[in-house]
């Protein structure tokens, strides 16, 4: 499982996208052109200490990314997308994308991608935080496919929840 980011424009977004990355052992590809330098100070107030945790990857354009991305299929998480991502079956192999904060993705990025899918919102609103959005859609793959990190402490995955 990768996360991708389609030349993200607000760097304390892609601070918080890769400190979450960091933290659950999820790489993420960075498109540019980015609307901020990568060493911009809010990049690195948002992602602390841990953007030296994240396996980062940057990519000059997105003709350089389709040229060395791994195998497996360019899910696209947009306002546009056409299943929802509790229903989508997300695969260990999949790279979600995300696009830019002011103007998503063009046309040809829809037209590439293996599937286009949607976090559900409230009539009238129109979309989420991109960092949320991804926390969104990232927890739901990692839980389909096991991919994510054992927890902490006395209590696993899969062991019964306690009585409150």
């Amino acid at each position: 499982m990768r996360l991708a980011l389609y030349q993200p424009d607000i760097p304390q977004n892609t601070g918080t996208i890769l400190r979450m990355a960091a933290c659950l052992g999820v790489p993420v590809d960075v498109i540019g052109p980015a609307g901020f330098d990568m060493r911009d100070n809010a990049l690195r107030r948002a992602g602390l200490d841990y953007l030296d945790a994240v396996e980062l990857h940057r990519h000059v354009s997105f003709a350089t990314f389709l040229e060395t991305r791994m195998p497996g299929r360019l899910i696209l998480l947009t306002t546009h997308g056409d299943i929802s991502h509790a229903d989508f079956r997300f695969a260990p192999t999949d790279t979600l994308l995300l696009g830019r904060e002011s103007a998503g993705v063009p046309a040809a990025v829809h037209e590439i991608a293996d599937a286009r899918i949607a976090i559900p919102l409230r009539a009238g609103l129109r979309s989420l935080n991109i960092a949320v959005a991804s926390a969104i859609a990232l927890g739901e793959a990692l839980r389909q496919t096991g991919g994510l990190p054992p927890l902490r402490g006395a209590a696993t995955r899969g062991a019964p929840l306690p009585d409150v």
